[in-house]
């Protein structure tokens, strides 16, 4: 068995504990992450109406950490902090296992504001603004695809298994990836995004995902 995973380099660790010890993984990471710089982060933050009084602050990846306190400075004094994952949260965030959009009954004041990738799902924020809050969306950083080698293109064709984190990651391996190989994905999102291309996919998301394999 070939095992393909994707994540950005350096974030595909994890993923290989998850395959079955006698298969071939290969690493193929489909984008990479371009961090804006605090400034423009700030006068963004700024630059929003309410600016000093959200009540709510969603930190909606890993990735907005680093922004994290400085986003503290656009909150009012004892704002409420919710974290999609444990790897998002700080000591006293409310901590929410599923997707972003999972928070939102936990959101009871507004002003929301929403940390996270310039473009950004959208089910969390239509969740909200339909129940009447306001939300203000900032972006600390952006996903963009890499440029594959010919040998990428490759490994990827040879797949018997390709890891696909999101959508985003998707659009780029997808035109790469054999029909017959099985994409296995963290959940409905990035799986309704493959499936408009694809039959062979597995929404799971950890060791499980080992036992699976094994018995293909």
């Amino acid at each position: 068995m070939h095992v393909v995973v994707t994540r950005e380099a350096g974030h595909n660790e994890t993923l290989k504990t998850w395959v079955p010890e006698n298969a071939i993984v290969s690493e193929v990471p489909l984008t990479s992450t371009h961090y804006f710089d605090a400034e423009t982060v700030h006068s963004a933050l700024y630059a929003s109406e309410h600016f000093g009084h959200f009540r709510t602050l969603v930190v909606t990846s890993a990735r907005s950490v680093r922004f994290r306190e400085l986003a503290s400075t656009a909150l009012d004094g004892d704002a409420k902090v919710l974290a999609v994952g444990a790897a998002s949260a700080s000591d006293g965030d409310v901590v929410g296992d599923g997707g972003a959009a999972d928070l939102a009954p936990l959101i009871e004041e507004g002003p929301v504001l929403l940390l996270g990738a310039l473009v950004m799902r959208e089910e969390l924020p239509a969740l909200l603004r339909a129940e009447g809050f306001e939300v203000t969306t900032i972006a600390c950083y952006e996903t963009v695809a890499v440029s594959l080698s010919s040998e990428d293109k490759r490994t990827l064709a040879g797949a018997d298994v390709v890891f696909i984190g999101a959508p985003s990651a998707w659009s780029v391996g997808a035109g790469f990836v054999s029909k017959d190989a099985l994409v296995v994905v963290p959940g409905a999102t990035t799986a309704t995004a493959v499936r408009t291309t694809h039959e062979r996919v597995l929404e799971g998301w950890g060791p499980q995902v080992r036992e699976v394999l094994a018995a293909l």
